[in-house]
């Protein structure tokens, strides 16, 4: 099974997406909190973009704007593993992008399970560890860099 990463494309002018401000982040009341900045290439933070996951064992999809910061926030209820490892799928969608882009959030606490995926294990380490997010102050942290050193790795959809 090959994966192909994919460059980033842009477009211009840029413009604000206003559907990114419906509140439908809360696909689990009280359940875990994870939260992340979108930012772009030079790490900037990218202040009118959108952030939709989909938990495909649920069959639900939530979606958040970026704030001021670039920073957006779910409250999800952990993927059951189907047929593959707990993982949410990501879309992002930001001004610049002719299309949305795809990438996947791993959990820290599936140890073994991400070391036998394999989306995980066509990757090297670098990008591996980029698409599991970590535990910071009680919260699951998924950052997301659109491009340069450190960008978040994409597939093609």
């Amino acid at each position: 099974m090959t994966f192909a990463r994919t460059p980033s494309q842009t477009v211009g002018p840029y413009y604000e997406i206003r559907l990114c401000r419906r509140p439908d982040n809360e696909l689990a009341r009280g359940g875990l909190q994870l939260e992340g900045q979108l930012v772009d290439g030079q790490g900037e933070p990218i202040v009118d973009g959108m952030i939709e996951v989909w938990d495909a064992s649920a069959g639900r999809w939530g979606r958040s704007g970026t704030d001021s910061s670039g920073r957006f926030h779910f409250s999800i209820e952990k993927p059951r593993a189907v047929t593959v490892t707990p993982h949410l799928d990501d879309f992002v969608f930001a001004r610049g992008l002719l299309r949305h882009q795809l990438t996947r959030i791993y959990f820290p606490d599936e140890l073994e399970a991400n070391a036998d995926d394999p989306v995980l294990a066509a990757l090297d380490n670098a990008d591996r560890a980029r698409l599991v997010a970590h535990e910071a102050d009680g919260r699951l942290r998924f950052d997301i860099r659109l491009q340069g050193d450190g960008a978040t790795v994409f597939f093609a959809h």
